[in-house]
């Protein structure tokens, strides 16, 4: 009788092991038939965008009971350096301490206003209602609405400016309407050009930026008042704050599926190449199906990149231009040592924004202020700057500047 209770107790005993083994390898089993498909559908199509800039599809939420105010910007992309900063969040490994972090540099001259558009809320979205410009439109934008403005008669706007010279009346009517009718007011503003331009582009950049704050008439008189006048990028954002990029990206041309999807590559010895997908669909139905991934364009797409951290505002002809800190006191300023990569000097405003941004050199890149409101660690925190790089960016760059260089390697030639 005690073996056969001793013999019925071991089986139980090695069921349950078994079950267990059963269980652990159940956990550690590995995929056969299953796994998260290549690449984001969302994004399709991935054609090559009409538009050479970021164009905004939306703006912040407006809210009354601040004053009229502007929404976005736009600069040109300089290149990237790297800085050095302490920093502070309390209970965080990393408190207190120092980090470096690739920034990005772009150039962003003051725009001027040439224009307010009003819309109107209808079913179908927003639709406009009128447009009033400004007297006196520069050639850089009048460059914009012409093909080919070297032969043209440049005549673009002569005639929309006699309604200034007949006593302002019809202008002032068309501004009225805008306050009686319109909900939305959002200004037509242009980049100039000619102050960055180091690759000859003369044709300014166009945007409509979308004015929040206030009610409408205040709204239209703020716009009114902008005509004509230039706005400096420190009146639209303020360091550390979360503002949004929306560029057009850096183009590579036709790639195939494994560049342009990041499917897995076939084994070694497959026949008639192994950077392919191997099954592209079933017999029936009778054609490829839209999520199947295929070769073609990669590259040169919009895309809106949120919440880039502004690290620092330059100002032209202030201290704040310069690459100078409280704990780097060197006199030298943002350009490094040979001038940005395929770009050149910066000599107007720019920006500092913490990580990438989409786009090549020189290309227009459209700011944004956040959509949504920040409450996290990282937007909240204050930046402050210990060091900024200026070594040059063409190799391994030594030296900070060109009397440091000079200081240290001496004379070079004979």
């Amino acid at each position: 009788e005690r073996f056969r209770l001793a013999l019925n107790s071991g089986s139980r005993q090695a069921r349950g092991c078994e079950a267990d083994n059963c269980r652990d390898s159940a956990a550690m089993s590995h995929r056969k038939f299953e796994h998260p498909r290549c690449g984001s559908l969302g994004f399709l199509p991935k054609k090559r965008c009409r538009r050479g800039k970021g164009k905004p599809k939306s703006f912040p939420r407006d809210d009354p009971a601040k004053s009229p105010h502007l929404t976005a910007f736009m600069g040109y992309k300089a290149g990237m350096t790297h800085i050095v900063r302490e920093v502070e969040k309390p209970g965080s490994k990393l408190h207190r301490k120092e980090t470096a972090e690739a920034v990005t540099i772009i150039e962003t001259p003051p725009m001027i206003v040439v224009g307010v558009v009003g819309y109107v809320h209808t079913p179908r979205g927003l639709r406009t209602l009128n447009t009033v410009w400004a007297e006196h439109l520069s050639d850089e934008v009048k460059r914009r609405f012409y093909r080919n403005y070297f032969k043209s008669k440049k005549k673009a706007f002569s005639r929309y400016a006699k309604k200034y010279a007949d006593g302002k009346n019809v202008v002032q009517a068309e501004l009225e309407e805008l306050k009686k009718q319109s909900s939305v007011i959002r200004v037509i503003a242009h980049t100039q050009i000619k102050k960055v331009s180091n690759w000859g582009q003369k044709k300014a950049h166009l945007l409509e930026v979308q004015v929040n704050g206030g009610t409408v008439e205040e709204k239209v008189d703020y716009a009114y008042g902008l005509f004509e006048k230039e706005v400096p990028v420190e009146g639209v954002f303020s360091e550390n704050e979360m503002i949004d990029t929306i560029a057009i990206t850096r183009g590579r041309g036709t790639e195939g599926v494994v560049t342009r999807w990041g499917v897995t590559r076939l084994p070694r010895k497959t026949h008639r190449g192994l950077r392919k997908v191997a099954c592209i669909g079933a017999w029936h139905p009778a054609r490829v199906s839209w999520t199947v991934a295929r070769g073609g364009q990669h590259g040169f797409h919009h895309r809106t990149e949120m919440n880039k951290k502004v690290y620092k505002i330059g100002k032209k002809g202030a201290d704040s231009h310069k690459a100078t800190t409280e704990f780097d006191v060197t006199d030298k300023d943002i350009t490094p040592m040979g001038g940005f990569p395929h770009y050149g000097v910066v000599d107007e405003d720019y920006l500092m924004l913490k990580g990438a941004v989409p786009g090549s050199k020189k290309r227009c890149i459209t700011l944004r202020k956040g959509i949504f409101p920040q409450t996290s660690r990282n937007a909240l925190e204050e930046i402050k700057l210990k060091f900024i790089d200026t070594a040059s960016k063409f190799g391994h760059g030594r030296f900070q500047t060109a009397g440091e260089k000079a200081k240290i390697m001496g004379r070079l030639k004979a």
